[in-house]
């Protein structure tokens, strides 16, 4: 999901840039629709779309959502201009006059919030659902994070053609232009600390000399780099940490189009409130899963070959859960099940291609911390200050970025 562009263009614009000289930003209509039980609802490209929607769904509901989003533009401001900016050293960082006068927003939740001003239960998923990608449940999530719900309707969901991955080469182009040298297949073996400060990294048994080191890798996997005396933060302070979900994808081919769907489609078809206590509350493989399908060829057409489609599936998953082969396939044979029926279409015989990517993959392939795929969850006690440090306290020149420290994912 490409969200919140100007986060984007605020990037590029440090170094003179435009995002527009990387990439084409498109932006999605509608920029997904939801598939419940017995309806689809649809989220259009501006506010007037989404509130006819509402207003179709629940009489009255329009008024409350344009109020209700008015003011998750206000924290939107705060958070994105104000406090994700701030290094996440001490609290008072975070006592501006605009967090003040919201102070009890950080003691309410997202879904106490958005249950007092909507009955349905269908638009309360809808607004509930972007929270999923600060990786906690919304009756955990502070409601001062509805700003979450802006990104959604107020500035929509944009997609930059050729895929995602574009972000990715024109960040390493912009590197490049800067005289950055990048060294790939280069795994780094250990952290090199000489009397308290950080003084390079070894590979493969080679040693690269630094002024200062930059971790934009797992935290907890960072640490394991460096002698036990110079870690910061202890096993039993992550395993007693709330983590995001992590996630099981398929990535899918098809040798021909697809019928009733759209770039983004959420699966909300079962039990929102069950799935979400199958990750948080009793970690297990969930008995009926929600998930996401992404099709980018439907508004894309250089993401597949002509007459083809390309996209992925992604259930949401406890981490750390025991991953095979055998729980793979299951899980397929379950949400293409519902996928076909929803959709009203057969498509077992057009596959050309599948690929999954699960726990297992996220530890070996990104040592990610019990196999998470969003970070560590934004709950109260796990917000700025409250966090991993970006600095360590143990190591002078040693800093870290990345989901596990301030701000998060």
């Amino acid at each position: 999901w490409y969200w919140m562009p100007d986060v984007f263009d605020k990037f590029f614009a440090d170094f003179d840039k435009k995002t527009a000289e990387y990439y084409q930003l498109d932006k999605l209509d509608p920029a997904y629709q939801i598939f419940f039980s017995d309806e689809v609802i649809t989220i259009g490209d501006s506010m007037d779309k989404i509130c006819s929607e509402f207003e179709r769904i629940e009489k009255g509901s329009s008024q409350e959502l344009r109020k209700f989003i008015a003011e998750a533009q206000e924290n939107y401001d705060i958070a994105i201009n104000k406090v994700v900016l701030r290094p996440g050293l001490s609290p008072l960082e975070l006592v501006t006059k605009e967090t003040i006068l919201k102070v009890d927003q950080f003691f309410k939740t997202i879904s106490s919030q958005v249950r007092k001003r909507f009955k349905n239960p269908k638009l309360v998923s809808t607004l509930e659902f972007p929270v999923l990608f600060l990786g906690a449940k919304p009756s955990n999530t502070p409601s001062f994070y509805n700003f979450m719900n802006f990104a959604d309707f107020g500035l929509g969901t944009w997609h930059p053609k050729g895929g995602m991955y574009e972000i990715i080469k024109a960040m390493h182009q912009l590197a490049l232009e800067l005289g950055v040298h990048i060294k790939t297949a280069s795994a780094i073996d250990k952290i090199i600390v000489e009397n308290g400060h950080a003084i390079g990294v070894s590979s493969k048994g080679k040693v690269h000399m630094a002024d200062v080191i930059l971790s934009g890798a797992d935290y907890h996997h960072s640490e394991l780099l460096l002698d036990k005396k110079y870690r910061q933060y202890s096993e039993n302070y992550w395993e007693s940490r709330t983590f995001a979900p992590s996630s099981l994808l398929f990535y899918v081919g098809f040798n021909k189009k697809l019928k009733n769907v759209e770039h983004h489609n959420l699966f909300f078809d079962t039990d929102f409130e069950l799935h979400a206590q199958e990750i948080y509350d009793e970690p297990k493989w969930p008995s009926n899963p929600l998930f996401y399908a992404n099709f980018p060829s439907v508004t894309d057409g250089s993401m597949a070959p002509k007459d083809c489609e390309t996209g992925f599936f992604l259930v949401p998953i406890a981490p750390d859960l025991t991953d095979t082969e055998e729980l793979r396939s299951t899980y397929f044979n379950i949400i293409l099940d519902r996928f076909v029926d929803k959709t009203n279409q057969k498509i077992r015989n057009n596959i050309i291609f599948k690929e999954s990517f699960c726990v297992k993959d996220f530890k070996d392939r990104y040592n990610s911390y019990k196999g998470n795929a969003y970070g560590m969850a934004n709950t109260l006690t796990q917000t700025a200050f409250l966090r991993p440090n970006l600095r360590s306290k143990k190591v002078k020149g040693l800093y870290f970025t990345g989901q596990l420290t301030v701000p998060g994912p």
